[in-house]
C-alpha cells in the first residue's frame, strides 16, 4: 500500500488499528465510506457544541475579551446498527449513519440541544457545522469533561478540564494554501495508524478541509495526530491537520473520549 506523499495533511483510509477505551488496540481493516447525505441539511458553523452542557467559565488574559469555555459538554453514542438523522424533530431524514463507523469505532455525536425525546447533534459531514436531530432512544448520552482549543496563528493547543486550563501544547496547523478550518467541532474517532508519518495515534475531527475535497483517496477529513516530522511542530506546515508531538498525542489518547469538543480559532 503506498505511503502518503506528505505528512500531516488530512485523514484518509489506511490500514489502522482501532483503539478501544481502556483496552489494547485491536487490529482492524479500515473501510472508507461516507454516510448518505442530503444537501438540504441544516448548518450552524458558528454554533457552540455545548448548548446542552453545564455552566461555563470565562478565560482570557487581562485586557482581552473574555472567552467562554464550557465546564462540560455532552456526547451521544449510538446503541444500534444505524442512526437516522432528521432536519427537524419528526422531520425528513437527511443522513443515515452506520454504527460502528467505517474505522470500527462507536458512532458518536456532539450534543447541542434537547427536546422531549429528541437531541440536536453536530454531524461529522460536509459542510462543516452541519446539525440534525436524532431520537434520544437511538443513543446513550454521557458527560464530557474536557475541551480543546487550537490557535492557528499561535500554533498551540489548550487543554481544559471543567473549564479550567490544564496545559498548553505546541502544534502544527495548516499552511496558507491548505488552512485548518475554523469553528467548533468534536473528536469522532481514535485510531493507531500503521502507515508512516502520523505518529502513534490519530483522532478524527468532525471538520473537513475548506480547500481539499479529496486527499490521497480520502474525503479531506481533518485529524489531530502525531508526526514523524518533529521539526514541523509550532509552524504552519500541514495540509490542514493538527500535528502534535508523539508523547503529547499519546497522553491525550488515554485522556479524551470521543465527542470531546475542539474549537479551532485564528
Amino acid at each position: 500500500m503506498p505511503q502518503p506523499a506528505a505528512v500531516g495533511g488530512v485523514v484518509h483510509p489506511r490500514l489502522t488499528r482501532h483503539v478501544g477505551w481502556g483496552a489494547a488496540a485491536l487490529l482492524l481493516l479500515l473501510g472508507c465510506s461516507a454516510p448518505t447525505t442530503d444537501p438540504s441539511a441544516t448548518t450552524a458553523s458558528e454554533r457552540a457544541t455545548t448548548a446542552a452542557s453545564a455552566s461555563a467559565v470565562d478565560v482570557g488574559a487581562p485586557g482581552d475579551s473574555a472567552r467562554v469555555v464550557p465546564s462540560s459538554s455532552l456526547a451521544a453514542e449510538s446503541v444500534g446498527s444505524t442512526v437516522a438523522v432528521r432536519a427537524t424533530v419528526d422531520g425528513p431524514v437527511t443522513h443515515t449513519f452506520d454504527n460502528p463507523t467505517p474505522t470500527g469505532v462507536p458512532l458518536t455525536f456532539a450534543v447541542l440541544d434537547s427536546r422531549e425525546g429528541w437531541l440536536e447533534v453536530q454531524l461529522p459531514v460536509r459542510p462543516n457545522g452541519t446539525t440534525g436531530w436524532v431520537e434520544a432512544q437511538q443513543v446513550t448520552v454521557r458527560e464530557v469533561r474536557h475541551f480543546l482549543r487550537v490557535s492557528t496563528s499561535a500554533n498551540t493547543l489548550e487543554l481544559y478540564r471543567h473549564g479550567e486550563l490544564v496545559q498548553q501544547l505546541p502544534v502544527a496547523t495548516g499552511t496558507g494554501d491548505t488552512p485548518t478550518p475554523l469553528g467548533t467541532f468534536y473528536l469522532t474517532e481514535l485510531v493507531a495508524p500503521t502507515n508512516e508519518g502520523y505518529g502513534p495515534f490519530a483522532y478524527g475531527i468532525s471538520a473537513y478541509s475548506d480547500v481539499l475535497n479529496e486527499f490521497l483517496g480520502g474525503p479531506g477529513q481533518i485529524g489531530l495526530h502525531g508526526t514523524d516530522d518533529a521539526g514541523s511542530i509550532g509552524r504552519a506546515a500541514s495540509h490542514g491537520c493538527i500535528r502534535m508531538d508523539n508523547d503529547d498525542i499519546t497522553t491525550l489518547s488515554a485522556l479524551l473520549p470521543l465527542g470531546t469538543p475542539i474549537e479551532i480559532t485564528e
